[in-house]
């Protein structure tokens, strides 16, 4: 075989990577997932669970700053993704599940998720939590701290000790239900917050 047919042939084996910016802030498994499925256009209101989706409703709404922890930094990307009411994944198109979603912060930082309260991992004393990435487009992408809740009776001391000095800020959320009997939470980031530089 031709040198040349012989590259051609050995490129067209490899998968196309996903990760359209670089993963920063230490290892990362399945960081690359957040690329998977990505819509084109994105808004600052977005879905995890999809109406009708088995759960207690919940909104997460939050605001993400720039480094500086005070300027609200515009057209960043939130990607999160969780269990369904029974504690699992539910499969999909990714490692990720189908339970999953993006916003796109609008003009003053703001983004919004509608889903479900996730359930805690089945026997395993894991409590329950939406696992959050940023995608900063044309800059990088980074895992932030999880979401976990105040009212979790599973949740560690540890977790609740070491809250300020989470990832992308405080992922410790304590819930509250509005008038309709929904969930509310609040998740502000700040982009870069105690996240390492380097690959």
């Amino acid at each position: 075989m031709a040198p040349w047919l012989l590259a051609i042939t050995i490129a067209s084996m490899v998968p196309p990577t996903l990760a359209a910016e670089p993963v920063i802030g230490g290892p990362c498994d399945g960081c690359e997932e957040v690329f998977r499925g990505q819509p084109a256009a994105t808004s600052s209101t977005a879905r995890i669970a999809p109406e009708g989706e088995k759960g207690e409703p919940l909104t997460i709404r939050g605001t993400v700053y720039a480094a500086d922890g005070e300027t609200p930094a515009a057209g960043i990307i939130v990607y999160g993704y969780h269990t369904d009411a029974s504690g699992v994944y539910p499969s999909g198109e990714s490692r990720h599940g189908r339970l999953r979603g993006w916003a796109r912060t609008d003009g003053q930082g703001r983004y919004e998720f509608s889903s479900i309260r996730p359930a805690a991992y089945p026997g395993r004393g894991v409590p329950a939590h939406i696992h959050m990435h940023i995608i900063e487009p044309d800059v990088a992408t980074y895992y932030i701290d999880d979401i976990h809740f105040t009212d979790d009776p599973l949740l560690p001391p540890q977790v609740r000790r070491s809250s300020d000095q989470g990832r992308g800020g405080s992922g410790l959320v304590t819930p509250t239900r509005d008038e309709t009997g929904s969930w509310q939470v609040r998740r502000d980031i700040v982009l870069r917050r105690n996240i390492e530089k380097t690959q």
